[in-house]
């Protein structure tokens, strides 16, 4: 290898580790509270490879100031929900409750990332007599929401 070729190969080297170390662009964080994470598969995104293509939308979508909120369920891997053509500061949320009844016991949300127009939570185990249910909220303030499923 000529002295050439390996300073351009460190010099890349270098580069490459200088950039692994650098922030990447700001991603949304999911934000969860009460029992969420409890059961299994709550904390992973529906494009897990285990989950990948076996949702599908349960009920109607749903609008709020020409955005829209779909609710999905996997009977092998739970429900998320998602909203589309959405403005900042709102967020996706799915709320589940661990005895059927449609009190919350856990929720987890994920909000919409600068430059695109779109969020969806992680997923929640509505399964076993868990049931759960999507949320569009904005600024704060619940928009619609889904029924309990």
């Amino acid at each position: 290898m000529s002295r050439r070729s390996l300073r351009t190969l460190l010099a890349a080297g270098g580069a490459a580790a200088v950039m692994a170390l650098l922030p990447t662009s700001a991603q949304a964080a999911p934000f969860s509270g009460g029992n969420y994470g409890a059961y299994g598969m709550e904390g992973q995104y529906p494009t897990t490879s285990f989950c990948s293509g076996s949702f599908r939308q349960i009920g109607p979508t749903k609008y709020a100031e020409g955005m829209a909120l779909k609710y999905f369920y996997s009977d092998k891997c739970g429900s998320f929900a998602r909203i589309e053509n959405s403005r900042a500061n709102c967020a996706a949320v799915l709320q589940r409750s661990d005895n059927g009844v449609g009190r919350v016991d856990g929720w987890v949300s994920e909000t919409v990332d600068a430059g695109i127009n779109y969020a969806y939570t992680q997923m929640g185990n509505n399964l076993n007599g868990r049931v759960s249910r999507a949320v569009l909220s904005c600024d704060g303030h619940d928009l619609v929401a889904t029924g309990w499923y």
